[in-house]
């Protein structure tokens, strides 16, 4: 079959053969120039295939530290939102404040799920993964500050034992004119 002639008989309608079967020389004849060496087809594909590991590994590893530095954004923003909510005891700041505590604690418990994807013999997730559970850690801790200053925790003696007088009031707030 001359070069570049459509193939008939092989099914399909535009198939092109590009097998070089002629006596002319070719370009396989030609000398290589001054400073090209020819590597085998395999050693090319293997120092291609591990520079496009090394590049996934490398990838995965930005990503697997994305990913664990992650919750310091919604730490930031549920500690805004708490702020927001003030200090006393209504349906917002209760909301918000539970939210917190949900949130580092489903956290938590799907690290393993969180870091599959960048799972790799070359990637080390454990300290994306320590620098996680940090952070959720540190979420869980900001919620239950703002649980302690709603006064919704269990902290004084006579939360437990009924007989017992409440704690005293350290602060008192009063506004305004004073009405005598």
């Amino acid at each position: 079959m001359d070069k570049g002639k459509a193939v008939m008989g092989s099914g399909r309608r535009w198939a092109v053969d590009f097998t070089d079967n002629s006596t002319t020389p070719s370009s396989r004849d030609i000398p290589d120039p001054p400073g090209f060496y020819r590597t085998s087809q395999e050693q090319d594909d293997s120092a291609v295939t591990k520079q496009k590991k090394d590049a996934e590994a490398t990838w995965k590893s930005q990503k697997a530290w994305e990913v664990a530095q992650a919750p310091f954004k919604n730490l930031l923003m549920m500690g805004f939102m708490m702020w927001m909510a003030g200090n006393t005891v209504h349906l917002f700041s209760i909301g918000i404040t539970f939210s917190a505590l949900w949130q580092p604690i489903g956290a938590l418990q799907g690290v393993g799920k969180v870091f599959e994807p960048y799972k790799d013999s070359k990637v080390d997730l454990l300290a994306p993964k320590l620098v996680f559970i940090a952070l959720n850690l540190g979420g869980l801790a900001l919620g239950i500050w703002k649980l302690n200053t709603l006064g919704l925790l269990p902290t004084h003696v006579s939360d437990w034992v009924s007989s017992l007088p409440p704690a005293k009031e350290v602060e008192y707030s009063g506004g305004g004119f004073p009405l005598r």
